[in-house]
């Protein structure tokens, strides 16, 4: 009975200190000693229910030290800064440990498919098996767990912080059933060639509104505070986490997230951003896959002379012919969302079956990429690590492949897989043909998955293609002048990635996430050259981006781009948008006139303009 009434009294203290500290109006560091008073009266009574004072004395000081750090803590930052650093550590520990076990499943399959050497159709039975089965739990577990899960989680996001309530999409049972999820479809392999960007960006902004709900509490406000700047941040988390690079985290957070970024998110965004970079290159460092603090996919390109003054032509001739292509796969994209909405068999099938769905739509990617057949033309035994280390390889394939040595070590040099007949072009040019329906159908499997990482490898290959090409053209790279350097198809490999994943997403934060990621500052102007060409072709149509037709074809709310919508808005007079007798200030007016427009209007905003006459016109 002393025990209940211990447990009882040490209740009653713990529940007046919490009303003390998260409740009133009051500073922390002043209610210490009425903390202190409260807890010495309450130990120096002789009600007969304390029969423990040593307990509810050790409760005590535990927590008025609670309080004495959080005063401290609050005395230096404010509290939702200690909220954005913690974000970022515990997004990057996630993305961590989603890495580690999917690098646990891919070796596991690599070695089950080993093992079967010499049994053609074992071998075959493993290698689609395997995917199919792994796609289809984690369309199933995710779809009976939370059926919003499924997809990127972009078009949501950028949804909610456009002002949407929309509470589902940012639940617990969310985060657990795409975190999951996710891990089955990143476990399946180049198979399936699909990534974790998108996905992991919701989950980021996840874990940033519940951390949103804690800062209010620490904050001790009854009611919760707006979580926009937060999720603004946690996007930002989300691909800093991902590959290492906070700079072009928070340039996607500016360009795809948010329609109207505030200047005032800037600084968070980058702190928190930071925080996570830091925790996932340092994680990575521990568990041994890096030796230090480096880029995700180093590269080795010559520092002397990365490229001669012509190529940067070339690289604007590269950017035409990414952005062209992007051109094709977004077309295709928005066919294959509409002939899904469209053809009554398929929504049948999705509505009711969709892991059978899943299953189907891998088990005909996975034939098609068996290596004993198609797909020894492709690559398919390489990770999506993999295909793009080996593409942004310096040397020339082209050279290499006449080394019969080189090209029966796979396991030394990774990108002899793209030589297996010593043709480089053949496998290259098979390997674009063949995964740009196969990326654009996998975009309809109902799982988590995220799109970029695959595109971003696409013009990774379209530019290796390239510069394979133009290698082949100056003689393999040997000029007359021995002192020059050969030319570096890896650099065009880069500039094509860039180029190409930029294009189909309407952003340049590609191009600076692909510095990031390999830390080649030297090809800083071509990769941004071809960049801008690429997005310039894929704009000039007016054609949504990716994550537009996302929107689109799932109807969510979403503010496009003024300019792009009315281009003659500039033009309209201002008169026909405020109506007659609107109250309007002229940019040059003085306190006069601006307090003579106040006595007589009533309204709260009064509109800015260049000049009064009725050829106004809106300032762009």
């Amino acid at each position: 009975m002393s025990s209940v009434n211990t447990k009882f009294t040490v209740k009653c203290l713990v529940h007046r200190i919490l009303t003390h500290c998260f409740h009133q109006k009051r500073n922390v560091c002043k209610c210490v000693h009425c903390f202190r008073q409260s807890v010495n009266t309450t130990l120096n009574s002789k009600s007969p229910h304390l029969s423990s004072s040593a307990k509810l004395t050790h409760v005590a000081l535990c927590l008025d030290f609670l309080v004495r750090v959080r005063c401290v803590m609050g005395s230096l930052m404010g509290m939702e800064w200690y909220c954005f650093a913690a974000l970022g550590i515990l997004t990057a520990f996630l993305s961590f440990l989603m890495d580690l076990s999917v690098a646990k499943l891919l070796r596991a399959h690599q070695w089950l498919y080993s093992q079967l050497e010499g049994h053609c159709l074992l071998q075959f039975l493993c290698w689609t098996l395997y995917p199919v089965s792994l796609s289809a739990l984690s369309t199933s577990f995710s779809q009976s767990i939370c059926p919003f899960s499924a997809g990127s989680g972009v078009p949501e996001v950028r949804t909610i912080l456009s002002g949407v309530d929309m509470p589902h999409y940012l639940s617990l049972t969310n985060l657990f059933a795409k975190y999951v999820g996710l891990i089955c479809t990143l476990a399946a392999g180049s198979t399936v060639f699909l990534g974790k960007v998108g996905p992991f960006v919701h989950l980021s902004t996840m874990v940033g509104a519940y951390l949103n709900q804690l800062c209010t509490v620490l904050r001790g406000e009854k009611e919760e505070r707006t979580e926009g700047a937060m999720l603004v941040v946690a996007a930002a988390v989300g691909v800093a986490s991902c590959f290492g690079a906070p700079i072009s985290g928070v340039l996607f957070s500016v360009e795809v997230m948010s329609s109207h970024f505030a200047l005032k998110d800037y600084c968070p965004c980058f702190f928190a951003a930071a925080c996570g970079a830091l925790t996932f290159h340092l994680l990575s460092m521990w568990s041994g896959e890096q030796e230090t603090l480096q880029a995700l996919f180093q590269t080795s390109f010559s520092e002397d002379l990365p490229f001669y003054p012509l190529e940067i032509l070339v690289f604007a001739i590269l950017g035409l012919l990414c952005g062209a292509g992007s051109c094709v796969y977004l077309f295709c994209h928005r066919w294959i969302l509409l002939f899904i909405k469209t053809n009554k068999i398929l929504i049948k099938v999705l509505s009711t079956e969709k892991a059978l769905y899943s299953a189907m739509v891998v088990f005909l990617l996975a034939s098609v990429t068996f290596p004993l057949s198609a797909g020894q033309y492709m690559a398919s035994k390489l990770t999506i690590k993999q295909l793009l280390s080996s593409l942004l390889d310096s040397r020339q394939w082209t050279s290499q492949s006449h080394n019969a040595s080189v090209v029966l070590q796979p396991n030394l040099c990774p990108w002899s897989e793209w030589i297996p007949s010593g043709n480089p072009y053949l496998t290259l040019g098979f390997f674009l043909f063949m995964k740009l329906w196969m990326l654009v159908l996998a975009c309809t499997l109902p799982l988590p998955a995220g799109y970029f990482m695959p595109v971003f490898i696409y013009g990774a290959a379209i530019g290796r293609l390239f510069g394979e090409g133009l290698a082949f053209v100056s003689l393999n790279g040997v000029y007359l002048d021995q002192d020059r350097n050969p030319i570096n198809p890896g650099g065009y490999a880069l500039a094509g990635a860039a180029a190409f994943s930029g294009a189909v997403t309407h952003t340049l934060s590609p191009a600076l996430l692909a510095l990031e990621l390999t830390g080649q500052s030297t090809h800083a102007a071509p990769i941004l050259l071809a960049t801008l060409v690429a997005n310039a072709l894929a704009r000039s149509g007016q054609r949504p981006s990716f994550y537009d037709a996302l929107s689109i074809s799932k109807k969510l709310p979403h503010l496009p781009s003024l300019s792009s919508v009315s281009p003659r808005l500039s033009s309209v007079p201002i008169g026909k948008v405020l109506g007659p007798g609107g109250p309007v200030l002229e940019r040059t007016a003085g306190p006069t006139e601006v307090q003579q427009v106040l006595n007589t209007c009533s309204q709260t905003q009064i509109p800015v303009v260049d000049t009064l006459g009725e050829c106004t016109h809106f300032k762009t």
